[in-house]
């Protein structure tokens, strides 16, 4: 029903009580204020100002209306405020999503940094599978997924981005009495008679199948545990040995043994995945995403680009 210049015609007049000063104030003529406040109380239905000798005031219909576009002037001067904030990057919000493992040390890390920076952005955080991730990002739902290759099944459309962050390597998790967790290096095929702890999928095509196939033998798997948390926890116990990302080193328990396996040892490349166009506030977590890679054994900056994901 109110123009917002209307409302803020209103308040300009009902704060300097005159006619004259809104028009300076304004850059309008006196005579055009005049018409538009006439045309104001037109569609109130009734006057909005006494007119004095010296001035104007406000009727009560007009304190009520004045009350009223001074809380519609404030919230769309917050909106305002908003929007370039988000548009700067320093503010608004955020949808991070990122798979278990870089929850682990690599998004936590940089989420840190881009807090001190950008104390404005309000981030929420989801966490998911790699696919699950690349679907809520093509979906609208995610602003920035850390995801790792095991993506690659999702079809991506010109409106995904995709951006390299590191190549992981697998390690192998031995307990701290293993008689292989002093050795520098520890090759693949000498622990084809150890009892595996792997993930849910009972195929062999899991990271731990294919790369044991590689080195001649199939591994006995006696405990399936989902996430490389729990299974470091059957480790611990001596109920088996286990893969784990090197990005995830940070965050293992010290009673287990980290150590390479040499060439036989599986990689992944991390990604993060954003839509086109971008938040500048996902563009600037990017940034901390790869100023923070992990400089673990194992995981490094990819030497080349994203290849078939790009």
């Amino acid at each position: 029903m109110f123009e917002t210049d209307m409302l803020r015609l209103l308040d300009v007049v009902a704060r300097t009580g005159s006619f004259t000063a809104a028009a300076t104030e304004l850059n309008y003529t006196q005579s055009a204020v005049s018409r538009r406040v006439a045309t104001l109380e037109a569609e109130a239905g009734g006057p909005l100002f006494e007119r004095l000798p010296r001035g104007v005031r406000l009727t009560p219909a007009g304190s009520a209306l004045h009350r009223h576009a001074c809380d519609v002037l404030n919230r769309l001067a917050r909106a305002e405020e908003e929007l370039a904030a988000i548009q700067r990057g320093t503010g608004g919000r955020l949808r991070v999503g990122a798979f278990a493992t870089a929850n682990a040390a690599l998004v936590p890390g940089a989420l840190r940094d881009f807090r001190e920076v950008f104390p404005g952005v309000d981030v929420g955080l989801v966490e998911g599978l790699s696919g699950e991730l690349m679907e809520g990002v093509a979906d609208g739902m995610i602003d920035l997924a850390v995801v790792s290759d095991y993506f690659a099944g999702v079809p991506l459309g010109d409106d995904t981005e995709i951006t390299p962050l590191l190549e992981d390597e697998l390690l192998i998790a031995l307990p701290a009495g293993h008689r292989f967790a002093g050795a520098d290096v520890v090759d693949l095929r000498d622990l084809r008679d150890e009892s595996w702890i792997a993930g849910a999928q009972p195929d062999g095509t899991t990271t731990l199948g294919e790369a044991c196939a590689r080195a001649g033998f199939t591994p006995r798997v006696e405990v399936r545990i989902a996430e490389w948390t729990g299974k470091l926890g059957y480790v611990a116990a001596g109920l088996g040995i286990t893969m784990v990302p090197a990005m995830a080193a940070p965050a293992v328990r010290a009673d287990l043994a980290l150590r390479p396996l040499g060439d036989f040892a599986p990689r992944r490349t991390v990604y993060a995945a954003l839509p086109r166009p971008a938040l500048a506030s996902a563009r600037a977590l990017l940034g901390f995403l790869r100023r923070g890679v992990p400089q673990t054994a194992g995981s490094r900056a990819p030497a080349t680009a994203a290849g078939r994901f790009a």
